[in-house]
């Protein structure tokens, strides 16, 4: 039986951290939306979700207060935590979503900054909005060093001219191979995600995504065009000095998700994140408080254990794992467009796999709502109404396909061991991808004996799809013209079984130190 080895991140002047670690049990949903990059539309590539029920393609903070639920263990967080979703390209063609293993953990760092320790640290304002990452970057371009060799020791990066804050926004992100029977890596510690090849011969319990976000703020904004500016990291990522005109040092976030890589050991492809990238180098995360920043202030002032534990701050108010599960979006919405398990083809919103080391300029990443978004036949249509010309977001609920090994679902997950933040260690190196030859087949199209709305005068048949609710069923034709979309809709109940749905599997899977 493994020991459960509480968390204590080891600061490099004051002693050991206070922190605590947010535990996002449940996913809110697996979506095409980003209300940071792309408010009011959908987002050119899926997310995982989570936080508090009231997030929407144009959430507003009284959204997120005001919801019933959020699928994280405080429940005075209603905060919303998104980062892209993970897929497996098959030899054929085929995608298919990646299992996410334990949910999210949230790390909460309360380290002041090391340039002015006095002034202590200030919660997020109401509605503190910002975003870690570049979606759309393809390279490492550290002072010329290769993403292959580990980063030099902390105290020389500022000798050697790596603190700008685009070199650092590239060390704040890591992908972490777990095999539970070795030292666990350091968290950070390697920037790109291996190839296929060396996730299977290493990786035996799956890969840890991990992303910090930067903790210095400007004082006055609570967000920026761009949703970076108003924000900086401190010159060692994660700890360090505030530059100037950012002295006001805010909690340090950073997100844990862990994806079961393991279930496709010895299965021909690849994998890729849902913005189209296949080395890591453009994986970034989006961040909305919904804390009430007084309460928040007051858990910075009280939650200053080195535990971790989020029980060991009396002012949260706890709640189970499966009541975080329960706690879904509160306007779900449909879709032609599968996200979750075998999706066909392509990624979900038509996203091309770019392989760098150019950017990949398609998917814009200014916090503008200029750039394209998927073409009108493949955008999701709200079945109210049959002469509605609103385009809905992409939304499918969690409902888990892919088969885990076996070691998947025993064994306990790590999280950030004592010395892992200020660790370094050289990452290993990345053999070639093995020949893709087998294939996968992708789920089969939903049947149905309805007839046919009729279609309007001038508009052309785009696509038929099928909503169940309990006995009724509905089935929705999408016609088009150039510039409009609408839908015609048939309601009929039936009395038959439509099919039984196999059984979720239930994850208990531990975090080893973390309790992810």
């Amino acid at each position: 039986m493994r020991i459960d080895i509480q968390l204590a991140i080891l600061g490099s002047v004051s002693g050991a951290v206070a922190f605590w670690r947010m535990e996002c049990r449940g996913r809110l949903a697996l979506a095409r939306l980003d209300p940071l990059i792309n408010p009011g539309t959908l987002s050119p590539h899926a997310h995982t979700i989570h936080g508090s029920s009231g997030f929407s393609e144009s959430v507003t903070y009284e959204d997120l207060v005001n919801a019933d639920c959020t699928s994280c263990a405080v429940i005075q967080d209603k905060s919303v935590y998104w980062t892209p979703n993970l897929y497996f390209k098959h030899a054929n063609g085929t995608y298919q979503a990646v299992e996410q293993v334990g949910g999210m953990l949230a790390y909460y760092f309360l380290e002041p900054d090391a340039g002015n320790r006095g002034a202590g640290i200030k919660a997020f304002p109401n509605d503190f909005r910002m975003v870690a990452g570049d979606v759309n970057r393809r390279n490492y371009s550290i002072a010329g060093l290769s993403y292959s060799q580990p980063d030099p020791e902390k105290s020389l990066w500022a000798a050697l001219g790596q603190t700008t804050q685009e070199d650092l926004s590239q060390r704040a992100i890591g992908f972490n191979c777990l095999n539970y029977q070795k030292t666990p890596e350091a968290t950070l510690e390697r920037h790109y995600l291996p190839e296929k090849d060396y996730l299977d011969a290493h990786c035996a319990d799956g890969v840890r995504f991990e992303v910090m976000f930067p903790s210095c703020w400007n004082g006055k904004d609570i967000s920026s065009s761009n949703h970076r500016d108003h924000v900086a990291y401190p010159d060692l990522v994660n700890t360090g000095t505030c530059p100037e005109g950012f002295d006001v040092k805010l909690p340090g976030l950073m997100y844990e998700t862990i994806w079961a890589t393991n279930a496709f050991t010895g299965v021909p492809g690849e994998f890729v994140i849902s913005n189209g990238d296949v080395q890591g180098f453009g994986y970034h995360a989006d961040f909305i408080s919904g804390w009430d920043s007084d309460f928040l202030q007051s858990a910075v002032e009280q939650c200053t254990n080195d535990s971790g534990l989020l029980s060991d701050c009396p002012i949260f108010t706890l709640q189970s794992e499966s009541t975080q599960r329960k706690c879904k979006m509160a306007a779900p919405m449909i879709s032609s467009e599968k996200i979750d398990g075998v999706i066909g083809a392509s990624l979900p919103g038509g996203v091309q796999i770019h392989y760098g080391p150019e950017p990949a300029n398609a998917d814009s990443n200014t916090g503008s709502n200029n750039g394209p978004v998927a073409s009108v036949e493949s955008l999701a249509v709200e079945a109210a109404s049959t002469t509605s010309s609103t385009l809905s977001s992409v939304v499918q609920q969690e409902e888990p396909t892919s088969t885990l090994n076996a070691n998947a679902l025993t064994e306990p997950s790590p999280g950030l061991s004592a010395d892992e933040i200020n660790a370094l260690a050289k990452p290993s190196p990345t053999p070639s991808t093995s020949e893709i030859n087998a294939l996968a087949e992708p789920s089969p199209a939903p049947t149905s004996t309805l007839s046919d709305p009729p279609i309007p005068e001038g508009y052309e048949l785009v696509r038929t799809d099928y909503v169940t609710n309990g006995n009724t069923v509905s089935k929705i034709v999408v016609v088009e013209t150039v510039e409009y979309v609408m839908v015609a809709t048939e309601t009929v109940t039936v009395t038959a079984t439509l099919g039984a749905q196999k059984a979720r599997r239930q994850l208990q899977h531990l975090h080893r130190h973390a309790h992810h």
